[in-house]
């Protein structure tokens, strides 16, 4: 850190005047008055050693605005905790998610300066998901006073509600870990007491050491086939009440009569016992399940930000007054109080008030809208910088947004065809099954044989479909797993299966082949100042402003500004020196300077204008850039003979201006929801296999009309719910990789099917002849198992730098 470089969070402390700080004898040198107040608090308290613990540089402190203090204010309110607060012993217990966590230095700052603000019990934070569950008595301190105090050291807190689908995927994803650990612990010890008994090791050992063998084999299955394998037993009985058939009726029936007859032999005297098998096939099938559960759940399937698309409650406006409602309660013809920052929970028209609404979770347009008095606007919408006064005409599930849902909804309940043939041939698998063990042992009974149980026995156990049932799953599985280390999580099982056959890609624009936000693309200086004063006067104008233009430039040297006024809807005016200046659109700067107005270049984008009383400074262009790969994964895409597409809610003149750039022949622009599934419906008609990538909820009902649907990985949290798939690091080249690995999981479940087929064929006869005794079976089925098993991993091999030809199928490197 050089001496002109922030104390606190590293960036250029060139303002002017510099503002420094003397430390322990030593003048420090910070960017913003925000990073001198931050250390100050920091001293004061004694909690020096951040600077010491800290592995990262800390996150530039920003002032709360009033219209910021009154939402954490209304935090405050009983209706409003009812979402994410609860009583406990002492005190009331909060779920807050905090932002700008950097490293573990800053939880360790954060859970010390808040134990130092009064009527604080407790307070922790979990580094990995950023979640703090905070504990005060609520009558010495307020809730936004606490929060309030996060965001003084430069870090956000909000609450943080779970719904109902992630309180089941917790508590699912817990109770089949447990699961698993009680049946690998069986399977591990009645293991060592089997094979000694199956290789003769123990063949000097008394009756009564096999009897206590038995014995304590019975003891360590039976919570494996009561407690793990529990959920096979009652799928198979939901099955056979549903007279629909899956492969959870023979695995229950398998386990049942494996434990049964392997308990009868302990208890009355026999030959063999089948406990280690009983474990071992359990523990497998539960391994599978578990780690489809764990892959969804750590998919990011969690409703964290439903609350900012489907807002708990409103602020009712009668005359005068304000009361704060729950927003099922909001009827057609009330007046709705929407105030900055907020996300409006209803359709309606605008009654007073002029903002800016950010409308991209339904239109895509990146670009925040002027919305007057007498427009009419639409829940979901996010408003910007003033309050707007709305009259309800649509509320709940007549909204556009809950329109939206429904199309998803009603595109989701219809079933491919290739999951109906699925069914119907795991269905008649089953049924065969089930005849083929009858009759064995009526054919070997009525022939006079003393072993009919063992040999009916030795029939379903080879034959038990484990080989079969784990040859999709664990191949699936172990590909999920490689492309989640690359940030491509699929979350539906059928994802991998079904993007064998894509041949059309469909991109949305805003947010997936572009980064989704306003950038400054160039700037032009017309006037006497250089680029870097220009810079960082209208930083120092605009860090005064919360405008989706604004944010451009808040994490940017600043100028000292002082007599900052908001022109709302045009610009800002503020002194420097002795010496106004103005930043804004091109015709409010012109109604404030002398100077004649330079010429504007022809551009897409926007384009704001810095100038004096007496000169005109500089033009910012401002526009939405493409991503650092999407030329890259588009042209990889379509050497491989896929087919690219550009469809986007955005105008038209710059969809096709992106789509120029990147190389995609096919764009259309200016999409509507219903529109964009009608696209994906025409594709379809025309026998495309069609992939579409996403982000914002105005993607949804065309993502869920595709084959495969992927959300951005900066996607809203419903829009990753509903999606098949999630790329988290937002790099689109590994499309190409997803692409390239569902074609060798293909390959690997057409070979572990045909082994699984092979097997059965070849052992069925022998068992059913009697030549397959029941242990010789069990070992069997698991080596088969374990075979399937390990020709999955494979795919979670790199590919070799050796065999090329795979890679280059979809135009990239084999990685080395």
């Amino acid at each position: 850190m050089t001496p002109l470089d922030c104390f606190h969070c590293g960036e250029p402390a060139d303002g002017e005047p510099p503002i420094t700080l003397e430390l322990d004898g030593q003048d420090r040198f910070f960017c913003c008055q925000g990073c001198k107040a931050v250390c100050e608090i920091i001293h004061s308290e004694g909690l020096t050693g951040f600077y010491q613990l800290r592995t990262e540089t800390a996150v530039t402190p920003r002032q709360l605005t009033d219209s910021e203090l009154d939402r954490l204010r209304e935090l405050d309110h009983p209706l409003v905790q009812q979402a994410f607060v609860s009583p406990v012993k002492g005190g009331q217990e909060a779920q807050l998610l905090i932002g700008g966590i950097t490293c573990a230095a800053c939880i360790w700052l954060l859970e010390n300066h808040l134990k130092k603000q009064p009527g604080v019990l407790s307070f922790s934070v979990n580094h990995t998901t950023q979640r703090a569950r905070l504990v005060w008595a609520q009558d010495k301190a307020a809730l936004s006073d606490l929060l309030i105090a996060i965001h003084e050291l430069g870090y956000t807190a909000r609450p943080y509600q779970s719904d109902a689908v992630e309180e089941q995927l917790k508590a699912e994803h817990r109770s089949m870990l447990i699961r698993l650990a009680v049946a690998g612990i069986g399977t591990f010890q009645s293991m060592m007491l089997a094979f000694p008994l199956y290789f003769e090791v123990g063949s000097g050992l008394s009756p009564e050491f096999v009897s206590f063998f038995r014995w304590f084999s019975l003891l360590v299955a039976t919570p494996v086939v009561f407690y793990s394998a529990g959920p096979f037993f009652r799928n198979a009985q939901r099955d056979i009440r549903v007279r629909h058939l899956t492969m959870d009726v023979p695995v229950a029936i398998a386990i049942g009569l494996a434990y049964l007859a392997s308990a009868w032999v302990t208890v009355m005297g026999g030959e063999e016992v089948y406990f280690e098998s009983v474990s071992m096939f359990t523990f497998f099938l539960l391994l599978g399940r578990y780690i489809e559960v764990q892959a969804r759940y750590r998919a990011g399937l969690t409703s964290n930000v439903l609350a900012g698309f489907h807002p708990t409650v409103a602020t009712r406006v009668d005359g005068e007054d304000t009361e704060i409602i729950p927003a099922h309660q909001v009827k057609p013809g009330d007046v709705v109080r929407i105030r900055p920052g907020e996300t409006l929970p209803v359709d309606g028209v605008i009654l007073r008030g002029q903002s800016t609404l950010n409308e991209s979770a339904l239109t895509g347009e990146y670009l925040p809208e002027t919305r007057v008095p007498g427009d009419t606007v639409h829940a979901g919408s996010i408003n910007g910088e003033n309050p707007l006064d709305v009259q309800v005409e649509k509320s709940g599930a007549q909204t556009r947004l809950s329109g939206i849902l429904r199309i998803l909804d009603r595109v989701q309940s219809e079933k491919p065809a290739v999951a109906r043939m699925a069914d119907r041939i795991a269905s008649k698998f089953v049924g065969r099954v089930l005849i083929l063990a009858p009759v064995v042992w009526v054919g070997w009974w009525l022939a006079g044989a003393d072993n009919a149980f063992d040999i009916t026995l030795s029939v379903l156990v080879v034959t038990c479909p484990c080989a079969l049932s784990l040859a999709t799953p664990t191949a699936i599985t172990a590909a999920t797993i490689k492309l989640r280390r690359l940030g491509f999580l699929p979350t539906r099982g059928h994802a991998l299966e079904s993007m064998n056959t894509i041949d059309t890609v469909v991109f949305d624009k805003t947010g997936t082949l572009t980064k989704g936000e306003l950038s400054l693309i160039d700037t032009r200086v017309v006037g006497s100042k250089d680029k870097d004063t220009c810079l960082r006067i209208a930083a120092g104008l605009e860090q005064h402003s919360e405008h989706p233009i604004a944010r451009v430039f808040h994490n940017r040297p600043a100028a000292a500004i002082d007599h900052v006024n908001n022109h709302l809807g045009r610009g800002l005016s503020g002194q420097f020196g002795d010496r106004g200046f103005f930043i804004g659109h091109r015709a409010f700067v012109a109604q404030h300077t002398s100077a004649q107005a330079p010429e504007s270049e022809v551009h897409s984008g926007m384009e704001i204008w810095l100038a004096s009383e007496d000169e005109w400074l500089a033009s910012f262009r401002l526009d939405d850039q493409p991503r650092e790969d999407a030329a890259q994964a588009v042209k990889a895409l379509q050497d491989a003979g896929i087919r690219t597409l550009l469809l986007s809610g955005d105008r038209s003149g710059h969809v096709r201006q992106i789509a120029d750039m990147l190389g995609i022949d096919e764009a259309i622009g200016q999409a509507s929801p219903e529109e964009k599934l009608n696209v994906l419906n025409r594709l379809r008609s025309e026998g495309r296999q069609v992939m579409m990538v996403g982000d914002g909820l105005n993607d949804l009902p065309s993502m869920a009309g595709a084959g495969i649907s992927v959300a951005m990985g900066t996607a809203a949290d419903l829009t990753q719910l509903k999606a098949d798939a999630v790329l988290l690091n937002g790099q689109l080249m590994q499309l190409v990789e997803a692409l390239n690995t569902s074609r060798r999981a293909r390959k690997i479940i057409r070979q572990n099917m045909a082994w699984a087929l092979v097997y059965n064929v070849c052992a069925l006869p022998l068992a059913a002849a009697g030549m397959v005794p029941p242990w010789l079976a069990a070992i069997g089925m698991s080596l088969s198992s374990l075979i399937v098993v390990l020709n999955a991993l494979r795919l979670g091999l790199k590919t070799r730098s050796a065999n090329p030809d795979r890679a280059q199928e979809f135009g990239v490197q084999a990685t080395p």
